[in-house]
């Protein structure tokens, strides 16, 4: 037992070390695009780092985020009481973006249509307000910003956490679920290609132009990505639009040349959280659509198997194709010893049968014989109106209170078909093998 607590607890130890470590590589490659003081940047990619690695491996993560925060900001001020508080800012809103998102009961899988608007509007926009608000107001009191920086400092801040949650947590929760696509031949790699070429090229003229408009023309490629690749392709997507709209926001270049800061940062967060928005809903849709389908054809298939397993078949009554009790020839409206109705008759000589309980039981119940030839059948009791059934094979069908108005079957064959109390109108079914 001390053994095993040792094992658990060098595990713990070696993860914080990791997440300190991302964390400092993360803040390290964000810092390259500063705006305020050389340590405020409009993509803060180690709090995304941070959130996924709490969702992925847990709270004790934690004090890697204090420690590669720690790393990140004492070289760069402005004095170490401010560097502390600036580090419990960065560490406590991963947390609480961690803490909210678990109160809502997100997945990792981002699968669900609730999951996408929880990430962006509680682990995000919500959470990052507290790493923004506590960083702006420290730099204000030691005097490192004056107070007409603040609200433009706070802007670059709480974006930059923002950005990095919306567009690295995403793909980072992706990636480690991620598997080599089994039977993906070579027209799903082109495919693959051409997206992530279309993507990046119409990214990078959208954001080099001086016409705002243009950056509409990223989102067909953003649904093409979630539709086709589901959540891996929508996040890597967005992560490379989000990319290349903050590098052109930093550079002050295409809709973002001639701004102030503030509005550069508005116009900046508005464009990355509808991009994530979108590719990441619809991934979310097109998913659950899917799974939806998969399940619904699991259900079929298991009641197909269970009404094959309580269904008499007809070889159990001698392969006349009706049950014990009745008699080749019963009518359905005539009861026992009536004449077949036209038509009805087939390789079995078997006609419509009624139940011998009387009227009161089994009253629209109809049975052929195998391989019965049911064209102008009548069906009077089943309530087949206006029928035209063709060419129609109903070898040991059974159809139970079925009224099928105006319908046309044409070819078709209908082994071992069970319907019970089904109301079929105006529908035309032709060379379908329902066996």
């Amino acid at each position: 037992m001390r053994a095993l607590t040792s094992r658990e607890a060098g595990l713990v130890l070696l993860r914080i070390a990791a997440m300190a470590a991302l964390y400092y590589g993360a803040a390290e490659l964000g810092l390259q695009q500063q705006l305020v003081r050389g340590q405020v940047t409009p993509l803060w990619p180690p709090t995304g780092v941070a959130v996924a690695g709490l969702l992925a491996v847990g709270p004790r993560v934690w004090p890697g985020i204090a420690l590669g925060a720690f790393l990140a900001n004492v070289s760069l001020g402005p004095s170490i009481p401010a560097v502390l508080l600036i580090v419990a800012g960065n560490t406590l809103a991963p947390v609480c973006a961690y803490l909210l998102l678990r109160r809502a009961g997100f997945r990792t899988e981002l699968d669900r249509l609730r999951d996408v608007p929880a990430l962006v509007f509680l682990g995000a926009l919500g959470g990052m307000l507290v790493s923004a608000t506590v960083g702006s107001a420290v730099l204000l009191v030691s005097g490192a910003i004056d107070g007409s920086d603040f609200w433009p400092t706070w802007s670059v801040w709480w974006t930059g956490d923002a950005m990095g949650v919306l567009v690295v947590t995403p793909f980072l929760l992706m990636l480690r679920r991620v598997r080599r696509p089994v039977g993906a031949g070579w027209p799903r790699w082109a495919e693959a290609a051409a997206l992530a070429a279309g993507t990046v090229l119409v990214t990078h003229l959208a954001t080099r132009t001086s016409n705002a408009s243009l950056l509409f023309l990223v989102f067909p490629f953003l649904i093409w990505a979630a539709y086709r690749f589901r959540q891996p392709g929508a996040a890597t997507c967005t992560l490379a639009v989000s990319t290349l709209a903050i590098l052109a926001a930093a550079g002050g270049s295409g809709p973002f040349a001639d701004h102030d800061l503030f509005s550069n940062m508005v116009t900046l967060q508005a464009f990355n959280g509808t991009a994530a928005l979108t590719a990441l809903l619809l991934a979310a849709v097109v998913t659950e659509r899917d799974e939806t389908h998969q399940e619904i054809k699991r259900l079929c298939s298991r009641l197909a198997e269970v009404v094959a397993q309580i269904e008499p078949r007809p070889e159990a009554y001698g392969g006349t194709g009706y049950e014990p009790g009745y008699e080749a020839g019963d009518s359905v409206a005539d009861g026992p010893g009536a004449e077949p109705p036209a038509g009805a008759e087939g390789e079995s000589g078997a006609g419509a049968v009624r139940s011998p309980g009387g009227p009161d039981r089994h009253e629209r119940r109809a049975s052929y014989g195998r391989a019965a030839d049911a064209e102008g059948a009548g069906f009077r009791e089943a309530g087949l109106r206006d029928a035209d059934l063709r060419d129609a094979d109903a070898a040991g069908a059974e159809v139970r209170g079925a009224e099928v108005r105006g319908t046309e079957v044409r070819s078709t064959e209908a082994r071992g078909i069970d319907v019970s109390r089904t109301d079929v109108s105006g529908t035309e079914v032709r060379r379908d093998d329902e066996s």
